[in-house]
């Protein structure tokens, strides 16, 4: 079953200097398990490719149900040196939630969740 990440969670996001931060916060506590197993730091840089020119680092926060993103060299340099519209990150949160993950049918139907078309 394809899922978009918006059935799952919900996330904001800013920046320190170059660096995006994104935190995506599990809609349902029974969602958080899906999140730490699909939504990893490879696939978040692969999500970002062309975006994010550094390493993604991803850091489990299993008591508020989320995970926090720091993606290096995403922001052209930062807020006061960067060309980029959005110099500081406010975009990415809604970047991360239009990524899509796979899970197996039984999974996605246990947990409450239909496939929908794209």
């Amino acid at each position: 079953m394809k899922i978009q990440l918006t059935r799952l969670a919900h996330a904001r996001s800013g920046d320190k200097g170059d660096t995006a931060n994104v935190g995506l916060i599990a809609l349902q506590e029974k969602f958080y398990p899906v999140l730490v197993r699909e939504v990893t730091a490879d696939r978040v840089k692969r999500h970002f490719e062309g975006i994010c020119k550094g390493e993604v680092e991803r850091f489990e926060l299993p008591n508020l149900g989320a995970l926090y993103f720091l993606l290096h060299q995403s922001l052209g340099g930062g807020g006061t040196l960067s060309l980029m519209t959005d110099a500081q990150g406010k975009t990415f949160s809604t970047a991360l939630l239009r990524m899509f993950i796979e899970i197996p049918d039984e999974e996605g139907h246990n947990l409450g969740l239909t496939e929908k078309k794209e």
